[in-house]
């Protein structure tokens, strides 16, 4: 009897149905880059690189899957399709496997794979899902797993390599009676498909040892791609065939009528006898392009790009078409500013040290009546690293963005007009080094229309930039030097017109225009009290209150007015909150990349690594979070946030894509014309908020039963308010129906609407 020597893997299936957020959350997901492509149901699946789009082959109707749906945002590495299950299944960078079943909205996540302790975490990449018997085989960076498509269960997985050792497994293929195993660590293997031991390492033959990325099975001929881009077809007896050769291949799939071999310039499709069935070389109307994956289909070839999304292609003749959901440039913005129905978005990006190196030539995205207008860098005139962007809020066609590197670029009415720079304004290069540029950062207005933008590396690190673009530097040596500080951050200006910025080393600084004072204050009690001299986010709240986020934590300015009074208390001070009847600070040590008000003086604050958290006015009370896990935001790592005051819509840039929650906390009203409340009826079954909106600031909201009987009174701090629909949180209310007195601070003005409760 033969020694056995294996290695054995027991993944428990533990599968979660992922929930849809339609209701509440929006997403703005690129999808230029298209990774992998699929065909099934009639229509052809494309994968982005977190997210999914569908093209409906009957109404040329596109449709996009995504973490509103309920997928995961992680890196998508292959798609597959199963026509005999109807169920589409992605595959993840991370191991990470969903499956999403054709007219129903739940999303399955299968997490053995990622969630597996024995496999390294740099090996569990899924590369390829290939159905055979109801069960699909996965190839990974480990080996092969099986995964029955009835059941949605795990069943043995195998490592075939060396005495049983992991190895790269890229694409495996059936061509009965066997399974045949491609792998770019060295070799073929076949074994016999309904052997019941696979899991020996010793069932399955080595048949060449040369490295190999692809194996594909059309009409019962297999055919093998080498890793030197070489064409073999193969079967026992008469071996390995050299049928061609290519360059730079980049996709090597197969469906029932052809072979499909996409290099990163063209693709050609092949039948069972590696006869040419049509051949695309060349698409000049996307030029510059750059194919990463293909499929041929129905005398047509499916394409994907590098940053053009999906090129459908007719094996012969002209007609080619792009086929690309609306969307950003890109899915890693890096920030955003936000007007009623208006985004703005910026990808350049810097390093936690403030480093632009690498450089990052990206391009520009607005958002206007849900439509998607996407600006080249070229057209940007090459500023690289835009990582600042300011609306003018008395002129909200015209757009600041500020460069790492090279300047301030001015856009109106959505199109570029200027860069300015060391040729054609006071701006300067840092330490007349052009290799470091022109480091502009923090950008923001203040209540006299001025923008007030922070240059590093330069002594005049403070710029006012007035109405028609007049140019002010102020020096700050007095009390810090561009030359001793790593980088000055962001910029808030106060309704006073008092200017605070931070730093990466030294701390907050504030300055007094009118009297061309400074200050500053860091770690250590009595002289400031940081958590860190880190600044990474300013704001201040309608209190009048500065909110300060550094990279170890968060605090509060309370004596703002005082800042500049010789032997004042600027001390900043952390919030004390009681988790579980202990005193905790909040957000302790947490990186906090941003803060933003909504119109409830309730607090947005974002994480380097835990997501979001909403906070009441006070910091007392955590209103929401939302991570990764429980929310549609594709990465916990939420560099930006804005609001639109009017919607009341908040808007999460994160490392993985742009998403956006519907809140309710909006901006005050002038008058009381527009008042409503939402939802209206509340229908049975409803356990949330009724928002009443369109109030004024300081607004007094008073909801009483028909008979008069008041049941909730409270002030807005901003345009709108929440009831929980109970009688001052006593009890639920009956059905019936309930008015809504609201009056004007002053009294002046008064309005009465009315909410319906159904039980």
């Amino acid at each position: 009897m033969k020694p056995i020597v294996c290695i054995l893997i027991v993944l428990a299936t533990f599968r979660l149905s992922a929930q849809n957020f339609e209701d509440t959350w929006s997403d703005f997901f690129s999808y230029v880059t298209v990774k992998d492509i699929v065909v099934g149901n009639d229509r052809v699946y494309a994968a982005s690189t977190n997210a999914v789009f569908s093209y409906d082959l009957s109404t040329q109707e596109i449709t996009t899957l995504s973490t509103v749906n309920g997928l995961a945002g992680d890196q998508i590495s292959t798609l597959y399709y199963s026509q005999n299950f109807n169920v589409l299944l992605i595959g993840y960078e991370n191991g990470l496997i969903e499956v999403v079943m054709d007219g129903e909205e739940d999303v399955f996540t299968v997490v053995d794979i990622l969630d597996k302790p024995s496999i390294p975490p740099d090996r569990k990449r899924i590369n390829q899902f290939n159905e055979y018997n109801g069960l699909a085989y996965i190839s990974t960076e480990y080996g092969i797993s099986v995964f029955d498509l009835a059941a949605l269960e795990f069943g043995d997985s195998y490592f075939i390599g060396p005495l049983g050792s992991q190895i790269n497994i890229a694409q495996t293929a059936v061509v009965e009676p066997f399974i045949y195993a491609a792998s770019t660590d060295g070799g073929i293997y076949q074994a016999e498909v309904a052997n019941d031991d696979l899991i020996d390492f010793e069932e399955w033959t080595p048949l060449q040892s040369s490295a190999y990325k692809g194996a594909q099975e059309i009409g019962g001929q297999l055919y093998l791609l080498r890793s030197n881009d070489a064409v073999f077809r193969y079967a026992p007896g008469t071996g390995f065939e050299q049928v061609g050769s290519f360059s730079t291949v980049v996709d090597f799939e197969a469906t029932e009528e052809a072979l499909s071999i996409t290099t990163n310039r063209g693709v050609q499709a092949f039948d069972l006898n590696f006869q040419t069935l049509g051949a695309t070389t060349s698409f000049p109307d996307f030029e510059p392009y750059e194919l990463i994956s293909g499929i041929a289909f129905n005398n047509f070839f499916y394409v994907g790009t590098q940053f053009q999304g999906m090129i459908r292609a007719p094996f012969s003749g002209s007609g080619t078409e792009q086929i690309l959901p609306d969307g950003p440039i890109l899915n890693t913005p890096f920030a955003l500013d936000v007007t009623p129905g208006q985004v703005w978005v910026v990808f350049g990006e810097v390093s936690v040290t403030f480093n632009p190196f690498p450089l990052t030539f990206r391009g520009v995205s607005n958002l206007v009546e849900d439509t998607w207008t996407n600006l080249e860098v070229e057209e940007v005139f090459n500023a690289n690293d835009l990582v600042r962007v300011a609306i003018n809020p008395e002129n909200t066609s015209e757009v600041y963005m500020s460069s790492f590197q090279k300047g301030l670029v001015k856009i109106q009415e959505q199109t570029p007009s200027v860069l300015f720079n060391e040729t054609n304004s006071p701006l300067e290069l840092a330490f007349d080094d052009p290799d470091a540029g022109i480091r502009l950062f923090g950008a923001s207005y203040d209540n006299q229309g001025n923008l007030w933008v922070t240059q590093s590396r330069v002594n005049d690190g403070l710029i006012r930039v007035g109405p028609g673009d007049s140019f002010t530097k102020i020096d700050v040596s007095a009390i810090i030097t561009g030359e001793d500080e790593l980088a000055f951050t962001e910029v808030k200006v106060n309704d006073q017109g008092l200017v605070f910025f931070g730093t990466a080393q030294s701390g907050l600084i504030g300055y007094n225009p009118d009297t061309g004072a400074f200050n500053s204050i860091s770690e250590g009690t009595g002289s400031g009290n940081l958590p860190s001299p880190n600044i990474r986010a300013l704001q201040f709240d309608n209190s009048g209150r500065l909110w300060i986020g550094t990279l170890e934590g968060l605090r509060v300015l309370f004596n703002v007015g005082g800042f500049f009074e010789e032997g004042a208390n600027t001390d900043a001070q952390e919030i004390i909150i009681l988790e579980d009847g202990v005193p905790q600070e909040l957000l302790f040590q947490q990186s906090i990349t941003d803060i933003e008000v909504d119109g409830s003086n309730n607090k947005w604050i974002a994480t380097a690594t835990s997501g979001v958290f909403y906070l009441s006015s006070d910091g007392q009370e955590t209103l929401l979070r939302f991570t990764k896990d429980n929310s549609p935001l594709p990465s916990d790592n939420v560099q930006d946030i804005d609001i639109d005051n009017f919607t009341g819509r908040v808007y999460f840039a994160t490392a993985n894509g742009l998403v956006a929650y519907d809140g309710t906390a909006t901006a005050p009203r002038d008058n009381l014309e527009n008042v409503y409340a939402f939802p209206n009826p509340v229908r049975p079954g409803f356990t949330g908020n009724v928002t009443i909106d369109g109030l004024t600031s300081n607004a007094n909201v008073k909801i009483t039963d028909i008979e008069g009987n008041l049941v909730f009174e409270t002030t807005s701090e901003g345009g709108s308010v929440l009831w929980d629909t109970t009688a001052f949180g006593e009890y639920r209310v009956a059905s019936g129906v309930y008015l809504v007195l609201i009056s004007t601070d002053d009294g002046i003005e008064t309005t009465v609407s009315k909410i319906m409760v159904v039980r």
